[in-house]
């Protein structure tokens, strides 16, 4: 893209390389459960899925090793990483610190909507008995809350986060009810944003982080 001319001023727009929208689909890939700790990568099976080289996928994999998502592991390949259980604490300080100022803020109606089509989503994928689609809906649950606050920067965190969620919250799923039991309380948090009760909502929120943090400190044996 040429750079846009502003007077004498010249202003670069910066244009995601391939190797960054590869990084942007396996992140969603984690996200979304598809992709399992423990999974083996490989270039060409990836390279050929998206359509690009396999240098694209090694710079991906690289980027990812740097968020610490995957690991490469010498004479064996590159693997979905299985998180350390201390990592845990860290990674809800980040939520409590970006989902709860998120919802404090509120947002515009269309966001807000965003937010109650997830918890449908959830509703519908537990009559169905689907665990997966149900996981995946507390996903979108979970960042279309920080969607809320319209900022670029949160949205790109939060995508990392979701990724590492997911990749936690994979052996908590040995209980079949792990998902559905926080549905209800997605409801709550997202009647008190709805109702404009913005500090409600951040005390449910926050209330239901800390429970969370803990269900996961004792799955992981912390």
């Amino acid at each position: 893209m040429a750079p846009t001319q502003t007077g004498s001023a010249r202003v670069r727009v910066a244009v995601p390389s391939v190797a960054e929208r590869v990084a942007e689909e396996l992140r969603y890939q984690l996200a979304e459960g598809m992709l399992l700790p423990g999974a083996r990568l490989t270039e060409a099976t990836i390279a050929e899925d998206l359509g690009v080289s396999r240098n694209t996928v090694r710079e991906a994999f690289a980027e990812l090793a740097s968020e610490r998502l995957v690991v490469r592991q010498p004479n064996r390949g590159v693997f979905v990483a299985t998180l350390e259980a201390g990592d845990i604490h860290d990674l809800y300080t980040v939520r409590r610190a970006i989902e709860v100022s998120s919802i404090r803020g509120g947002g515009s109606a269309e966001r807000v909507a965003a937010v109650r089509a997830a918890v449908d989503e959830g509703k519908r994928a537990a009559a169905a008995e689907d665990n997966d689609a149900l996981g995946s809906a507390n996903q979108h649950f979970h960042g279309a809350i920080v969607a809320l606050a319209e900022s670029k920067r949160l949205d790109t965190i939060m995508k990392h986060v979701l990724a590492e969620m997911r990749l936690y919250f994979h052996k908590a799923t040995a209980d079949a009810h792990f998902y559905s039991g926080w549905l209800e309380e997605n409801d709550a948090i997202c009647a008190a944003l709805e109702a404009g009760e913005l500090e409600r909502a951040g005390e449910l929120l926050l209330a239901y982080l800390n429970r969370s943090e803990e269900q996961q400190l004792t799955v992981h044996g912390e």
